[in-house]
């Protein structure tokens, strides 16, 4: 048995509109029948009867049909993506209107949505275009639907070559198996029209490593360059002088003492080189730790009884015991603990060590009385100093022995009051016992 399909909607409304208007029509003409009247009135009723149907009928289908004809092509244009049809003669206190007006704002609505997509996407793939990484994404198939001018470049193929074409095809996956700690890989996973998409970002790290290498030579060549021209020019213009001074004829009475003065200026810039090029030497080759088992506690007061400048107290902590390098870890501990001697001896006050397990840290706290920390940017700069007698390496080689024990080194200024504390943050060894 067939099922029959079901009346279109225009037709449902002519059937609507004769089912309202035969009744009357019948009742009409059913007593102009039985009224006696004449044959030709009798027909022009029917006549007009028919008439008025056929109009009534006719004003009701287009009054109902072409507005809703109206919003088809509304929304068909909507989903077309053309915003340029826009409704005509709406307004607001009527049933159609508010349809009307509140579909045009949604038009409006979403073409502004439209352009701030397109000038996302165009910003994304400018983006994407000048990025230094190769950039390459592919869909479900792992076929490419994206490639930036750095990724042509590291494949020697052009967009229009990969497009399409999958991950084997292009010889990315080859490329990324035999990287060779080359390149720096990173994967995630993104979705476009609820379809999953793979998203590579592939940098040459060796590149990066040159440029920090360049960097790092460049800070290296300027902090040898002020340190020998702050030995080397004094040393000049005084050899110049005695120079001059022993070429005199006759030579002057006190020629000796001036020649004596210049020769101990220059031994003293020499000696100060010679600091210099060892202190350099010892931060350049610092050794890795030679581990043993000790006692934070006994160590932090063993070191602390060294400052007799100031007044050093060890607070009482937990008996914790780990494997460290004693060496290393003494010669941190007199750096920081020193340095904070030297900033409580300006204001008279003291300084405060306390230690403590904190779940999987050792954390060692040396706070001082002192001014607190002005510029903090360059405190671990290699022979930054704002002694007139420091090496400006302490707190580097500290911040080094830190990290070579798997730890950290910060340094800020105190929050209770004024001065600074230093922090050690150190990873327990797994035979620590506390």
């Amino acid at each position: 048995m067939t099922r029959r399909a079901p009346l279109r909607y225009e037709r449902r409304i002519v059937l609507i509109a004769l089912a309202a208007v035969i009744p009357p029509a019948t009742a009409a003409l059913v007593l102009a029948f039985t009224s006696g009247i004449s044959t030709k009135a009798i027909w022009t009723i029917v006549f007009l009867v028919l008439v008025s149907l056929f109009a009534a009928t006719y004003v009701l289908h287009e009054q109902l049909v072409y507005p809703l004809r109206t919003l088809s092509n509304l929304v068909t244009a909507l989903r077309e993506e053309d915003y340029s049809l826009r409704p005509r003669g709406a307004t607001r206190d009527d049933a159609l209107g508010d349809v009307l007006l509140e579909l045009d704002r949604l038009r409006a609505s979403i073409q502004a949505r439209k352009i701030e997509a397109l000038d996302a996407t165009a910003l994304l793939r400018a983006v994407l275009a000048e990025i230094d990484a190769a950039i390459f994404t592919f869909d479900g198939a792992s076929r490419l639907r994206l490639v930036n001018r750095a990724g042509e470049k590291l494949l020697a193929l052009s967009s229009e070559t990969m497009i399409g074409r999958t991950i084997e095809d292009i010889g990315l996956n080859a490329l990324m198996e035999n990287s060779s700690g080359r390149w720096s890989i990173r994967r995630t996973t993104f979705r476009e029209n609820s379809i999953p998409h793979q998203l590579l970002a592939i940098a040459d790290i060796r590149r990066e490593l040159r440029e920090e290498e360049l960097q790092a030579w460049q800070r290296i060549v300027r902090v040898l360059g002020h340190e020998l021209n702050n030995s080397l020019a004094p040393i000049k213009s005084i050899s110049t002088s005695m120079e001059q001074l022993v070429t005199r004829d006759p030579l002057p009475d006190d020629w000796r003492d001036d020649a004596a003065r210049g020769m101990r200026v220059i031994a003293s810039r020499a000696e100060a080189l010679t600091r210099f090029t060892r202190a350099y030497a010892q931060l350049a080759r610092l050794p890795p730790p030679r581990r043993s088992s000790i006692d934070i506690g006994e160590i932090l007061t063993r070191v602390a009884a060294l400052e007799t400048r100031v007044a050093v107290r060890v607070a009482e902590g937990p008996r914790i015991c780990f494997d460290a390098d004693p060496d290393q870890l003494e010669q941190l501990l007199i750096n920081i603990i020193r340095n904070a001697a030297d900033a409580s001896i300006e204001t008279g006050g003291g300084v405060d060590i306390g230690w403590q397990s904190a779940g999987d840290e050792i954390i060692v706290e040396i706070e001082d009385e002192g001014l607190g920390l002005g510029i903090t940017s360059n405190l671990f700069v290699p022979f930054f100093t704002t002694k007139p007698n420091g090496s400006g390496i302490g707190l580097v080689l500290s911040r080094q022995i830190a990290e070579a024990h798997g730890g950290t080194l910060t340094l800020m200024n105190r929050r209770d009051r004024r001065g600074a504390v230093a922090t050690l943050r150190l990873p327990p060894s797994p035979s620590a016992t506390r």
